[in-house]
């Protein structure tokens, strides 16, 4: 019956409805984000292993990986958010940290590291000391030396543009790692999701298609596409991807662009 069903604005005021949306309705995205991070991990199934998760906060990417199996250390640089995580006593091992500054681990310490929605935090100069590009260095070259080789790390980021991602790829890269982007989505402004995957040591295969689904029974009909970033996360000059990323570029400046045609950037035969 309809009286049975009690709507929302009979429950509470509508401040602790929406808060209570709003805090559900970001604990679902988070594990989202977190199940398609550890997806791309790809680790060996059925077997527990031992994970990094860099700007854990209170511990709720740490839920997931609990759930799955794995053990894991959380590091955060919130006295806050990490007292929040205890206070809901997640299962990890915490630790008080400015990941800027670096990893304080063992080389080969972790089977796999995950990050949600933290590396871009590396992109701003918060102190007048503060370099991004070295304190992106410093993190990743003692991440790298803290994962076993042929590990893995997946970042879940919002860059705010290209330039911020080539800074970030480019000093990954400086590190050690090699990898890739997978962007999730890549067509919707809302559900679109970018996720760097970093190797240690050994060079991964990135997935071409997303199995990935938003919510149940949605399909994935966006293919996810990847860019390698052997070359500094930039397509070779002239070839059809890198073509097609300027029109975009120019498209979102709001310029005229002619539309691509299966004929866009392709190898013209030399006239002799």
């Amino acid at each position: 019956t309809m009286s049975s069903c009690r709507r929302p604005e009979h429950t509470a005021p509508p401040d602790v409805v929406s808060a209570c949306f709003y805090v559900s309705r970001m604990i679902e995205i988070q594990t989202q984000m977190s199940e398609r991070a550890v997806e791309l991990l790809n680790l060996p199934e059925g077997q527990p292993c031992y994970l990094l998760d860099v700007g854990c906060g209170s511990g709720l990417s740490g839920d997931y990986l609990t759930d799955e199996g794995h053990y894991w250390v959380g590091v955060d640089i919130s006295t806050a958010m990490l007292d929040v995580a205890q206070d809901r006593e997640v299962e990890g091992d915490l630790l008080l940290g400015d990941m800027g500054q670096g990893m304080p681990f063992r080389p080969g310490t972790f089977d796999g590291c995950v990050s949600i929605s933290a590396l871009q935090w590396l992109c701003n100069a918060d102190k007048r000391t503060h370099s991004p590009p070295k304190r992106l260095y410093t993190f990743f070259s003692t991440l790298y030396s803290s994962l076993s080789r042929g590990a893995r790390a997946v970042f879940q980021l919002y860059p705010e543009n290209s330039e911020q991602l080539e800074l970030i790829t480019s000093q990954a890269m400086r590190a050690g790692f090699s990898g890739g982007m997978v962007v999730d989505y890549p067509n919707s402004t809302k559900a679109k999701k970018f996720f760097l995957c970093l190797f240690a040591g050994v060079t991964g295969v990135l997935p071409k298609v997303s199995l990935f689904q938003m919510k149940e029974g949605e399909l994935a009909a966006e293919s996810n596409f990847t860019t390698n970033f052997s070359l500094c996360g930039k397509s070779a000059k002239k070839s059809r991807d890198w073509i097609l990323e300027k029109k975009e570029r120019r498209r979102r400046q709001g310029r005229e662009v002619r539309a691509d045609t299966k004929y866009t950037g392709r190898q013209r035969r030399p006239h002799f």
